[in-house]
């Protein structure tokens, strides 16, 4: 099958030395624009990024907004986060708790809104748990890390709801979800907290959701469109770039509002997606389409706040340093320092 990416491109010196230790496989420029400097996007293969960037080039929304993007592809998030504190690329999509740490750490990036999408608690067909009390001294497969988000507000909600304590009450397993899933069809796990696309692609499988984390979310007092996840930058650099910001902006809003509204072009990226059937598709559709933001302002950022209270609460020190409010010039204005 032939590659959705098209040709690669040679990543500059600076990346192809960071991919030995972090990951990088590969560079696509995506549009003959303008001579202006590339935006290059640190992406994964298969992530969502990949869509939009897809549907922005085969829709020509880059040119449109004289914008030349780059993508720079990589095996996980974590060497996405290693290229942009290299500076081997300008933009990568992170959450904002990753931006309001660095930031009082003395960095300098901002973020800006890409998907309020999150995962959901899974398990077999048979699996004798229905709910999260059902999980005490069950076996629990967490993707990411003990300061991973998602588990985070899970913990927070069962505390609220149940008075459960998880994190002593559960067998815990943290890994990577293509792990994860396959420790539970070997009936190794009895459920699994997954990242949405694998969530996605597990319900498609026939397992059956106990939790989604939107519903945990709004289980704490917290609006779900709060949008977890962006594009995440230098605010330096997009001063020095606004014009090539705003234009790839709009032109990622342009995507959206494509896979918003045409099924055709969800048949199109199948392959890009990596759904094996129809199935799949339908359930990737269905949480991407819920998870593109609506509305960015202060009600959000009010929720964002409160969001960051919860966590800070269960994650300590760990996910926020000694920060105890998000850091100023963590969400992305024009006139942010």
């Amino acid at each position: 099958m032939p590659s959705p990416w098209g040709n690669s491109m040679t990543i500059p010196r600076r990346a192809a030395l960071a991919a030995l230790a972090s990951g990088a496989v590969g560079a696509t420029a995506y549009a003959a624009a303008p001579a202006t400097a590339p935006l290059r996007i640190g992406v994964l293969r298969f992530g969502s990024v990949s869509w939009e960037l897809d549907v922005i080039r085969r829709h020509g929304f880059d040119a449109a907004a004289r914008v030349r993007i780059e993508a720079v592809v990589f095996a996980s998030a974590q060497a996405t986060q290693v290229a942009l504190q290299a500076h081997d690329v300008d933009m990568v999509v992170q959450d904002w708790l990753w931006v309001t740490r660095q930031r009082r750490a003395g960095a300098h990036w901002t973020f800006t809104p890409f998907s309020s999408a999150l995962g959901a608690v899974v398990c077999r067909p048979g699996s004798p748990v229905h709910s999260l009390p059902d999980l005490r001294n069950r076996r629990l497969g967490i993707a990411g890390s003990p300061i991973d988000k998602s588990w985070l507000i899970l913990r927070a909600y069962a505390q609220r709801k149940y008075q459960l304590d998880l994190e002593k009450t559960v067998q815990k397993l943290f890994g990577a979800p293509p792990l994860l899933a396959e420790e539970m069809r070997a009936g190794r796990l009895d459920a699994v907290l997954t990242f949405w696309p694998f969530a996605a692609k597990a319900e498609a499988d026939g397992m059956r959701r106990i939790l989604a984390m939107d519903t945990a979310l709004k289980g704490l007092g917290i609006s779900p469109d709060v949008p977890l996840v962006g594009y995440v930058f230098s605010s330096r650099w997009a001063r020095r770039h606004q014009s090539t910001l705003d234009g790839f902006l709009a032109a990622a809003r342009q995507a959206q509002h494509v896979l918003a509204t045409s099924d055709a072009e969800w048949q199109r990226l199948m392959p890009l997606t990596g759904a094996k059937n129809a199935a799949e598709l339908d359930r990737l559709k269905a949480y991407y389409r819920s998870g593109i933001p609506r509305h960015w302002g202060p009600p959000q950022r009010l929720a964002a706040a409160r969001l960051f209270h919860v966590l800070a609460q269960i994650g300590g020190s760990a996910l926020i340093g000694p920060a105890h409010a998000i850091a100023q010039g963590t969400f992305w204005q024009p006139t942010a320092p």
